[in-house]
């Protein structure tokens, strides 16, 4: 039987490829932002104040 344009000769192996492919992607995914949540964490909870003596209320 000659092949048609198109046929990869797999029998619907793509599907699971895709799948596990994507899975990967967003466990990347999340991690990334987890790690730039905790990274943004960290900055703000070593932020120190402005002890310049302005008083930036405007009064």
């Amino acid at each position: 039987m000659a092949r048609k344009d198109g046929d990869t000769g797999r029998a619907g192996g793509g599907a699971g490829d895709r799948t596990a492919r994507l899975k990967a992607t967003l466990k990347a995914n999340l991690a990334r932002r987890k790690a730039q949540a905790r990274a943004r964490s960290a900055t703000d909870d070593t932020e120190q104040p402005d002890d310049t003596g302005d008083d930036q209320h405007g009064q």
